[in-house]
């Protein structure tokens, strides 16, 4: 079914876009939302009025992500995280952790626009992520990850508790801390 997009959908198009999609998610999403609006003569030139309005969102939609661009470029995040000798780390960084340490910095990303090569970053190292904005546009973030080896806590020495064995003597009167045990008197039957 061929609809025109009355809204910016994820993962689908722009407001004014012209799209195939299936029926079922038009029908059931699209059209009851008032995202999309079925493709005739008649909606087709209710876009064709509005033509201006739509360029205009989209050349500040692109003049904004390429501030935004210039405003990531210019960061460098450093991450301290616990490491092995070896320099792989107990733990990840994650396009997660990327967007809560931009988020400390004031600048506020959807984890899902974050690509970390492999998913996740293991090692130490320097890195370059690729962060998707608005259309093909990317940006470059740079990103330090270094080490450090996490002392062991030493243990500190407590008494152990060893189990005394208790000799039994044949005398248990001569041990003053054995219980007294009486043997019940033998009967004949």
């Amino acid at each position: 079914m061929k609809v025109i997009l009355n809204n910016d959908v994820p993962n689908l198009g722009e407001i004014g876009d012209v799209k195939e999609v299936a029926k079922g998610y038009a029908r059931n999403y699209l059209l009851p939302r008032m995202l999309a609006f079925v493709f005739n003569d008649k909606t087709a030139g209710m876009f064709q009025k509005r033509q201006a309005e739509i360029e205009g969102r989209k050349a500040a939609k692109r003049q904004a992500s390429f501030s935004f661009r210039e405003k990531l470029e210019a960061e460098e995040l450093l991450f301290d995280l616990p490491a092995g000798l070896n320099g792989k780390l107990f733990g990840a960084v994650t396009n997660v952790t990327v967007a809560d340490e931009l988020l400390k910095r004031g600048i506020e990303l959807d984890r899902k626009k974050i690509e970390i090569p492999g998913r996740s970053i293991k090692s130490i190292g320097n890195y370059k992520i690729a962060i998707k904005l608005y259309e093909k546009e990317e940006a470059i973030l740079r990103l330090a990850v270094k080490g450090h080896v996490e002392k062991k806590a030493e243990p500190q020495h407590e008494p152990k508790h060893h189990k005394h064995h208790e000799r039994h003597d044949e005398n248990p009167a001569q041990d003053a801390t054995a219980p007294a045990i009486q043997e019940p008197p033998k009967t004949e039957l």
